[in-house]
């Protein structure tokens, strides 16, 4: 089981950096790989939303679904995988802090498949562009 996790102080109010970390169609401006995500089920985002992913890993395009496992805004969203490439889930934290707001991001995923003959690459590849995000994400809600 790989663990994944990374952290940055953004300079925005902690709701302005929840309300758009936490929308699902905003992920493919800063998540790379994401092509299109979207809320599937009905009624307000909460625990037990259903949500797809399509995206691009490693050169492959997958489809993921998954759910909302906790939602608490302004401080904490979580999902799981129900479907996809291999088991995944994961969180995102918001605190605030002098200034603005740490987010921290973090993820659990149990390669398996081509995805497992490639782990070590795959890992290194995940950390960076965790890391890539959070700058994306930063730099989107200080530029606004």
């Amino acid at each position: 089981m790989a663990k994944l996790e990374t952290s940055i102080t953004i300079n925005s109010p902690i709701e302005q950096v929840f309300a758009f970390a936490a929308d699902l169609a905003n992920n493919a401006k800063w998540q790379t790989g994401v092509i299109a995500a979207e809320v599937t089920s009905p009624g307000p985002v909460g625990v037990g939303t259903k949500y797809k992913y399509d995206a691009e890993i490693m050169g492959r395009k997958l489809e993921t679904t998954g759910e909302l496992t906790a939602y608490d805004p302004p401080r904490i969203t979580a999902w799981k995988a129900t479907s996809g490439p291999f088991p995944m889930s994961g969180s995102t934290t918001f605190e605030s802090v002098p200034g603005g707001t740490r987010v921290v991001d973090g993820m659990e995923a149990e390669p398996g498949g081509f995805f497992k003959l490639a782990e070590p690459l795959l890992i290194m590849q995940m950390r960076g562009q965790m890391e890539k995000d959070m700058k994306k994400l930063k730099e989107l809600l200080e530029a606004a």
